[in-house]
């Protein structure tokens, strides 16, 4: 949705009528995650994808009945017929597309207020009916539940159809929300635990995760560069005021002044964050770490040499980190790329963040047997 984000919302703003495709499920090796949307406009204009090419022909079709007053429907693709040159994925893989019309003023106003929050950075989860005894394309929108008396709007908006239901697909809409998780659940009709007479499609929309750079050289400024094309919100820190400069990482979202480890003792880490420390610098180093390896972050990766890292452990254990927490450590950081320059470097690092993320092999894929895209990870993240 963020790719195409500014073009839903001018959509909305003027008035243009639309119909939005999106991936709500995937089986086997299919190109786009769920949550990849497509959207056909009154024009005919298409943006966004839903299958890098594969489908989006037939998409585009669908979307221009269901713009004519067809209703929401859900198709599914599965593997192309080469011989007959049908419609399908040559990848071999299944997909299930949730086409729905945003034709009224009402519809778009709706669908506006959640653009809105996903522009601003702030948590939603929106939960869409597929199929069941509820109307398919009923949809419910949900906020997180703030603490009493902490300002916000936490509530509400739409309905799925009853109260019970509508309830149910909340709390665990707002349990997906905290994880960074979209899916399809299921539900009796009425919100039933364990049973599956409903299935309700939860796309949730949390904040970009962040990437924390330590250290401002040169390698930090490609680190940064890559770090937000790959979607991070980017923190470069560095107690260096000649350093730490904005003219220096003008991509970074956040350029800080402080010492490394007092800032991270001060700034929200979650476990979607990812901490590069590239200072290789004892006196920064051994306090950063101990502070890092407290926190839940996804990622730890530290530059230095292998004597540079022998030496950090060494460090570290004579400050009280114990053998646990070590080994949560990527150094010396980045995947085993031959890089040489700062870029090279930076896509070595990124590349192991990847590889941390989604449980890849790091391996070329030239030589593996089996699917490409690993089932495990989260997915809905950005």
């Amino acid at each position: 949705m963020r790719d195409i984000l500014p073009d839903l919302r001018a959509r909305c703003s003027d008035g243009i009528p639309f119909a939005l495709a999106t991936v709500v499920a995937v089986h086997g090796s299919a190109p786009r995650d769920p949550g990849a949307v497509l959207a056909v406009d009154a024009a005919g204009t298409v943006v966004g994808s839903v299958s890098g090419g594969c489908v989006e022909g037939d998409v585009y079709e669908v979307a221009r009945e269901v713009l004519g007053g067809a209703g929401p429907r859900v198709v599914s693709y599965g593997i192309s017929d080469d011989e007959a040159f049908g419609v399908g994925l040559t990848c071999g893989g299944t997909i299930e597309v949730l086409v729905r019309a945003y034709a009224t003023a009402a519809e778009r106003e709706d669908l506006a207020a959640v653009l809105d929050l996903i522009a601003a950075d702030l948590p939603v989860a929106e939960a869409t009916v597929l199929s069941g005894a509820a109307e398919t394309g009923a949809r419910l929108v949900v906020r997180p539940a703030l603490a009493p008396g902490t300002p916000g709007t936490p509530g509400t908006l739409g309905t799925l159809g009853s109260e019970g239901l509508d309830a149910a697909v909340t709390d665990d809409a707002r349990g997906l929300l905290a994880q960074g998780h979209t899916g399809i659940q299921w539900y009796g009709a009425h919100g039933q635990r364990r049973m599956q007479e409903v299935a309700v499609f939860v796309r949730t929309y949390a904040p970009p995760p962040r990437m924390l750079v330590f250290g401002a050289i040169d390698h930090a400024a490609a680190t940064a560069r890559i770090g937000s094309f790959l979607g991070y919100r980017v923190t470069v820190c560095d107690a260096r005021p000649a350093f730490a400069t904005r003219e220096r990482f003008p991509v970074a979202d956040e350029v800080v002044c402080a010492w490394p480890h007092d800032y991270l003792e001060a700034t929200e880490v979650d476990a979607r964050t990812v901490i590069c420390v590239l200072t290789h610098d004892p006196k920064f180093d051994v306090p950063l770490l101990a502070s890092a390896l407290r926190t839940p972050a996804a990622y730890i990766g530290v530059m230095g040499s292998r004597r540079t890292h022998r030496d950090r452990l060494a460090r570290l254990r004579a400050a009280g980190v114990d053998e646990a927490h070590l080994a949560r450590l990527a150094s010396p950081v980045g995947l085993d790329l031959g890089a040489r320059t700062p870029e090279e470097t930076a896509v070595s690092i990124a590349a192991e963040i990847i590889q941390h993320r989604w449980g890849g092999t790091g391996r070329p894929l030239g030589e593996l047997s089996g699917a490409i895209h690993h089932p495990g990870g989260p997915t809905g993240t950005r």
